[in-house]
């Protein structure tokens, strides 16, 4: 009985710290919406700005445009920041993965918001 009640308490801690590492951690990929924020003033917002399209109108960076245009998804905004497509410029020379991966999340989450 002895020994069962060991078992079980091992049992039980290493359940425990399985929980704890599995719910605690981050990814190491985790996009930095901050520094997102920082990237799309710098670079995008004279042609996005709040989320418009001041070149072509009705692409906007708001939820039903990302819908409607199939973009609504983190890696298509990479994809379009990355190679850009018709009057939008690629960013692959200028901006790294992981800032990318940071615009990308921040456009994402600001038209969930509604900008």
């Amino acid at each position: 009985m002895n020994t069962l009640l060991k078992a079980l308490r091992l049992l039980v801690c290493l359940l425990t710290i399985a929980i704890v590492t599995v719910f605690s951690a981050r990814p190491t990929n985790a996009a930095n919406l901050a520094n997102g924020a920082k990237i799309f003033n710098a670079n995008c917002s004279a042609c996005h700005v709040g989320g418009n399209n001041v070149i072509i109108a009705n692409k906007t960076l708001k939820k039903e445009a990302l819908e409607k245009y199939e973009m609504n998804s983190l890696e298509k905004i990479k994809a379009q920041v990355t190679n850009g497509k018709s009057a939008m410029p690629a960013f692959a020379a200028r901006l790294t993965k992981a800032q990318i991966e940071d615009v990308a999340s921040y456009v994402l989450e600001q038209s969930q918001k509604g900008w």
